[in-house]
């Protein structure tokens, strides 16, 4: 077999192994897609029911009961970016996006920014930049839980409380559907909970207001955080399934070209060789 039929068979053979592997990983993120997004689902309209409880609580006035200390100002004139990302690559344009928006946020805020990375793609990119790492969550939310969200919570509500940073903004990818996601850029802290116009004799608290403010606050704050979570890996697997796909696809088209490459190159060598025997029978008859 001549070598540039061995050289196109080697690409074809190499291009099919590469192509098996991406399909199987198109599966994969479908699967894990299709799961994340059965936990998303119901987080949403528990969010917004949440604030609303919030909201009402926020908006009551009572003697004696103080703001909550995570829903006033601290006076620190800093604030802390969270951005998360993702711990593996072949996610396509996911990981630039995010690191590229937090960066953009990150600049805004002068030397007064401060940074919690989320995800290795997040800590790979920001270590060659000169910005200050407050706390970094590597390898800790491929399965979203709220055992991490309540980490995270507790690292941010410390720094807040403990006034090194006066507000923290969240960077992550909000899934709108399978095929279209959208970094988003919020703040967590302080809490901005709108206010409802009620009177305080409308409402009958028990326990009291302080008490119910110190549990609602905490697990606003959280389920912020778990929601996030929840969007930022659901659109990590939706992009990748996209990307995977997109390689399946490339891989087929280059297939088909090459296995076209291989047949002429096959047929020029069959040519060549029956142009070599003709030859060689001609000779031998004019021999003799």
């Amino acid at each position: 077999m001549p070598a540039s039929v061995r050289a196109i068979q080697g690409r074809i053979e190499n291009i099919d192994n590469i192509r098996q592997i991406t399909k199987a990983m198109n599966a994969i993120a479908m699967t894990k897609v299709t799961r994340t997004k059965r936990r998303l689902a119901p987080m949403r309209p528990y969010l917004a029911e949440l604030e609303s409880v919030l909201s009402s609580l926020l908006s009551q006035k009572r003697k004696g009961v103080p703001a909550h200390p995570l829903t006033v100002e601290n006076g620190s004139p800093d604030t802390a970016v969270l951005v998360l990302n993702a711990d593996r690559g072949l996610c396509g344009r996911f990981k630039g996006e995010l690191n590229h928006r937090a960066e953009e946020v990150l600049e805004r805020l002068g030397g007064r920014g401060r940074l919690l990375i989320g995800g290795e793609k997040a800590r790979l990119f920001f270590s060659r930049r000169p910005v200050e790492v407050v706390g970094t969550y590597t390898h800790l939310y491929e399965d979203p839980t709220r055992e991490v969200a309540r980490r995270i919570t507790a690292d941010l509500t410390a720094l807040y409380r403990e006034g090194k940073v006066g507000r923290i903004v969240l960077v992550y990818m909000r899934f709108l559907s399978d095929l279209v996601q959208r970094v988003a850029v919020e703040d967590l802290l302080p809490v901005r909970a709108p206010l409802r116009t009620e009177e305080d004799d409308e409402v009958i608290l028990e326990p009291s207001l302080g008490e119910l403010l110190q549990v609602a606050v905490s697990l606003y704050i959280e389920e912020r955080v778990l929601a996030a979570l929840l969007e930022t890996k659901t659109s990590e697997h939706a992009i990748r399934r996209q990307a995977m796909k997109s390689a399946t696809d490339n891989a087929d088209d280059l297939l088909v070209l090459l296995h076209r490459s291989f047949n002429k190159a096959r047929q020029q060598s069959i040519t060549r060789e029956i142009a070599d025997i003709m030859g060689g029978a001609e000779a031998l008859r004019q021999l003799s």
